[in-house]
């Protein structure tokens, strides 16, 4: 009975207080409506004041941009009323011209139809003038104009001689003038040596009891040493001395070294000669390599092949006319190489095509053809570069010269061939030159007389002026110089000069 009470006291006391609360928080809602509500309004009324005022800036800004658009209107269509004005002025202005062309074309067609009917009038008065001169010439049309044309011929023909002679004449003298001084230059700054060695082929002997030595018993001694170094030894009357006789250079070199240390050893027999052979062989081989190396370094040519170094030193012992090859070959470079500094080409390709110009004389003796020719294959089968490889095969002109650094290669060679004392020629050799070249001069027809005057460095030709006018003894002058170029050898160059002479004689009775 007692749980039953306090339980109703419970449940009692509970009630009341869910009843107190729901009465509280009932009254604390309404008053939190009525708040909301009093702020709705007022965000009302301010949203419709804000309305309000937007509403007038945008009927301003309306009422502005449409006074802006009524005036830009205006302003357009004020500028399209003056276009179309400048337009329609521009339209009566043209409008005026067309009809001042059409005035000015009418007055044109008239003057025309004026020049028709006179250029009519003046072809029958120029065939009716022609009619009358012919009847009065006793000539037709084409044979005066025939003779007007050889007339005018003639005249020309002689104006064209005097100028080429006149603008040949005054290319000569400057190109002579500078020529003369880039040469002289040149030959100025080489300054070598004016008579160069000669290779020795005689070789003295300490008395004539030695020949007997050198001939040995039944001559086996002689034979082994013609033998072993491929020269042929001539023991004559020649007092102490013997001669050596061979085409190849080296070879004679060879057996020279060979016999002085058999001469200066005193035991001269068949065992010994061959080993004084051998090393006389070493020695002039590494004399060679030696020479090569030296005149690439004089001349500044490096990085060739060892192999053209050694056909290089062979030269030390070939000479041409009295000038030894591998001093001339040097020259050469050193000439080509300012040269071409004076006139702006390679210096490297002209001192090295200059250097191995010549490098074919070493197995012409060996190898059929032209040294040159020769040279250049030599050089381009060692890798040596094309341009240089032009220049050694074109230096006589038996190839085609295809670079400047060519020209002055085969410059440079005329001038140490051709400088004061380079080279020795025998009496029989000038004679022979000189004649020859007055045979290629006399084989032309017209020639009257040819002199060689200069040593051979120039060619007179008198022609016979009935013959040979003027403009045809340009063209002979040149003509002679090609046969030389092609027939004749010759260091330098050679002046050709055609003298053409008329001479009017009578007598006073």
């Amino acid at each position: 009975m007692e749980w039953v009470i306090l339980i109703i006291a419970v449940a009692a006391g509970l009630a009341a207080g869910v009843g107190g609360a729901y009465y509280y928080y009932r009254s604390r809602g309404k008053t939190l409506v009525g708040d909301a509500r009093r702020e709705s309004e007022r965000i009302l009324t301010e949203a419709e004041t804000a309305a309000k005022e937007q509403s007038v800036l945008v009927r301003d800004e309306a009422s502005r941009l449409k006074s802006e658009a009524e005036k830009e209107a205006k302003r357009h269509e004020r500028d399209l009323r003056q276009e179309e004005d400048r337009l329609q002025k521009r339209r009566v202005a043209l409008d005026e011209r067309f009809e001042q062309i059409d005035k000015r074309e009418r007055r044109l067609n008239q003057r025309q139809s004026v020049l028709d009917k006179k250029q009519t009038d003046l072809e029958k008065l120029e065939k009716d003038r022609l009619v009358e001169l012919e009847r009065v010439a006793n000539m037709s049309q084409d044979e005066a104009r025939k003779l007007l044309l050889e007339t005018v011929e003639e005249g020309a023909r002689q104006d064209m001689a005097r100028i080429i002679r006149e603008v040949e004449a005054e290319a000569r003298e400057e190109g002579e003038r500078r020529a003369r001084k880039i040469v002289i230059l040149a030959i100025q700054r080489i300054a070598a040596d004016q008579t160069a060695e000669v290779s020795v082929s005689l070789v003295p002997l300490p008395s004539d009891d030695m020949k007997g030595r050198i001939i040995g018993r039944q001559g086996r001694n002689i034979r082994a040493l013609e033998n072993a170094t491929g020269v042929d030894l001539v023991v004559d009357d020649t007092p102490e001395a013997v001669l050596l006789s061979s085409f190849d250079p080296v070879r004679r070199e060879i057996a020279r070294v060979a016999l002085n240390k058999l001469i200066l050893d005193g035991r001269i027999h068949p065992a010994r000669i061959e080993k004084i052979v051998s090393k006389a062989k070493e020695e002039v081989e590494q004399e060679i390599r030696e020479a090569g190396e030296q005149a690439a370094a004089e001349a500044g040519v490096p990085g060739l092949h060892p192999e053209i170094l050694k056909l290089l030193g062979r030269l030390k012992f070939r000479t041409s006319y009295g000038q030894n090859q591998l001093q001339h070959s040097v020259e050469v470079a050193h000439l080509a190489a300012i040269l071409a500094a004076e006139v702006g080409a390679n210096v490297q390709i002209s001192k090295a095509g200059a250097l191995l110009h010549d490098l074919g004389k070493a197995i012409d003796h060996e190898v059929e053809g032209a040294h040159a020719l020769i040279g250049a294959d030599l050089a381009k089968r060692y890798g040596v570069s094309p341009a240089i490889v032009n220049s050694i095969a074109s230096h006589h002109s038996e190839a085609e010269q295809e670079s400047l650094e060519a020209i002055l290669v085969e410059a440079a060679d005329a001038i140490s061939g051709a400088r004061p004392g380079a080279r020795r020629e025998s009496v029989e050799g000038y004679i022979k030159r000189i004649k020859a070249l007055e045979t290629v001069a006399n084989s032309f027809s017209g020639v009257a007389e040819s002199y060689a005057i200069q040593a051979g460095r120039e060619i007179r030709i008198i022609v016979k002026p009935e013959q040979i006018d003027d403009l045809a003894a340009i063209q002979l002058s040149k003509d002679i110089a090609k046969a030389v170029e092609e027939n004749l050898e010759y260091p330098g160059q050679i002046k050709v000069t055609v003298i053409r002479e008329t001479r009017a004689v009578d007598f006073a009775k």
